[in-house]
């Protein structure tokens, strides 16, 4: 059996490494086109460097190695062949490098989002939604269309009056663009955004700031747009149209190492959260030419952004002079069970756009506050000024088509109970009326759904429940689920739907990727049961007894509920 774990704990592997110690480190392949670019995978490997990593602790001869080199004989998962086993996704040659999303794939896609946006309060963010087409004059402002137009989907909208736009002024505390307007009619030129950063941009333009407004934190959902070359286009790893978590904080230069901070502990809570805990960070500094900002600018950013890794108590290491021209990123490597290295999140300080829309905020001592130093003088603090932000580029899972891909390989297509499209089935033994019926109620208190009781409350949490009742024998249907990848497979028979049992039934969880955890939540919920003896077989192991735990209905609605609040 392979692994369960995409990702072994750092401290119990000598793992691989690729070109860390070359001149071309990050390879092309791994490296950004811009500041939102989605994240690209590695497909070779090589040696960890001796030197260069902190607290770098390795372990030869570990077990977790061993199990790892023995699964190379293994054909590895390709989420390809998985979205088509389990009608996760499709795609057709009229749209290619767009994947359409069956329901299944939509409720794993809607899952990831849902629990990012659950953790947004917590972190400060506010979701916005920006424009898909953007005007050219727009995207020669950001520096994208010199840079990046070939990357980019362009459009040629009807004629109009040519419109050249100049910085913005305020009316009534309300952002008004000056305009320089042409007699003559042309026809304008569109771009589709392949990044939400000139969007978010123009949101912070748009009202008057304050230093005490700041940090705002903007966080977008909506779909970008890559022109991608067709040969490079690959399932949901390299697509043309694809969504991000994307993320984009503006905040005042003192306050960039807080959030850089914060950034990475939102990392550590997802990747921990989604078991992926075989990851590191690699910090890119300054280039050695072409770089826009001033040295103190990019000294004071470093050091910021190192002494937020050095807090992270996470391994990570310097790639010196592979920053992007407008400050120094951090970028989140991961490696999966077979070995493939590919990068992730995401945080990067930006000093090129701010200046490009000409964003401030009013800030007493404006000399001070642009170097991230404070005054408690009021004959400096009586002089207001205007302070450029700076802007930090934040993704934690990065392009979503992709981070689901990766998802899916990594579980071989059996995710997670609260992930998962397929939760519970439940099979009858015959198919008996009785037998019938008593599964199709079990179904209706397992769901939650509430009846027909309209409107359902918006926090009302449910649960995917089918029934497979046909004539098939109980082994066939146990079979057929397990292909399905179910993470619950229950079973009602005749002793459950009558007699002094009734009200009962009998629940299998073999399938659970994290069968410790799911085992201690079982044990929670009925004292006593099998679960010191369960809990420490590998995923897939049958139970004692078939199909499992015997509970009673009750019991079962607390173990879904108490996977679904663990994120197991």
């Amino acid at each position: 059996m392979r692994p369960s774990g995409l990702l072994r704990p750092l401290q119990k592997t000598s793992f691989l490494w690729y070109h860390a110690c070359s001149a071309q480190w990050p390879p092309p392949a791994l490296r950004r086109d811009c500041s939102c670019s989605p994240p690209l995978s590695l497909s070779a490997k090589g040696a960890l460097p001796a030197k260069g990593w902190k607290d770098l602790k390795k372990r030869p001869n570990d077990s977790a190695e061993k199990q790892i080199h023995a699964s190379k004989n293994e054909p590895s998962p390709d989420h390809r062949q998985i979205g088509t086993a389990l009608s996760l996704f499709t795609t057709h040659p009229s749209s290619p490098g767009a994947p359409f999303f069956l329901p299944d794939g939509m409720h794993i896609l809607q899952k990831l989002t849902s629990f990012i946006r659950a953790q947004y309060p917590a972190f400060g963010f506010r979701e916005v939604l920006t424009p898909t087409l953007y005007k050219e004059s727009l995207w020669e402002q950001s520096g994208h269309w010199a840079n990046y137009k070939d990357d980019m989907f362009t459009v040629t909208g009807s004629s109009t009056k040519n419109t050249k736009m100049a910085p913005a002024e305020f009316v009534d505390g309300r952002m008004q663009p000056r305009k320089n307007i042409s007699d003559v009619a042309q026809p304008e030129s569109y771009g589709l955004k392949p990044m939400n950063c000139p969007g978010h941009c123009l949101l912070f333009q748009s009202q008057r700031r304050s230093y005490r407004d700041l940090p705002i934190r903007y966080a977008d959902f909506s779909p970008l747009h890559r022109n991608e070359i067709s040969g490079a286009l690959s399932g949901l790893t390299r697509v043309r149209r694809f969504h991000q978590d994307d993320g984009h904080i503006f905040c005042r230069p003192n306050q960039v190492g807080h959030e850089i901070t914060r950034s990475l502990e939102f990392v550590k809570l997802v990747y921990n959260t989604l078991d992926l805990r075989d990851y590191r960070f690699v910090l890119s500094t300054r280039p050695k030419n072409n770089y826009i900002g001033e040295l103190e600018e990019w000294d004071r950013a470093e050091e910021q952004l190192t002494q937020a890794l050095d807090g992270s108590g996470m391994l990570w290491r310097t790639n010196k002079g592979d920053g992007a021209f407008y400050g120094p990123k951090i970028d989140t490597i991961l490696r999966d069970s077979d070995g493939k290295e590919h990068q992730t999140a995401t945080v990067q300080l930006d000093f090129q756009l701010p200046k490009r829309f000409e964003l401030g905020y009013e800030a007493p001592a404006p000399e001070l506050e642009a170097k991230g130093e404070e005054t408690s003088d009021p004959n400096l603090r009586s002089h207001m000024g205007t302070v450029r932000p700076v802007m930090i580029h934040r993704a934690i899972l990065g392009s979503l088509e992709r981070f689901l891909a990766l998802l899916l390989e990594h579980h071989n297509g059996q995710l997670p109970f609260w992930l998962s499209p397929r939760q519970i089935i439940i099979l009858t033994v015959t198919d008996n009326a009785n037998i019938v019926k008593y599964a199709n109620d079990a179904r209706n208190q397992l769901s939650n759904l509430g009846g027909g009781d309209l409107p359902k409350e918006l926090s009302r949490q449910t649960y995917i429940v089918h029934v497979d009742d046909n004539g098939d024998s109980i082994a066939k249907k146990i079979v057929r689920a397990k292909k399905k990848k179910y993470n619950m497979i229950c079973v009602v028979g005749q002793r459950n739907a009558e007699g002094s049992k009734r009200g009962t039934i009998d629940v299998d969880v073999s399938a659970q990727p994290d069968q410790r955890k799911t085992w201690d939540t079982i044990e929670i919920v009925k004292p006593g049961s099998q679960a010191p003896i369960q809990k420490d077989k590998p995923t897939g192991t049958r139970v004692r007894g078939t199909p499992g735990v015997f509970l009673t209905i009750n019991e079962c609605k607390a173990l879904i509920k108490g996977l679904g609040n663990r994120y197991l």
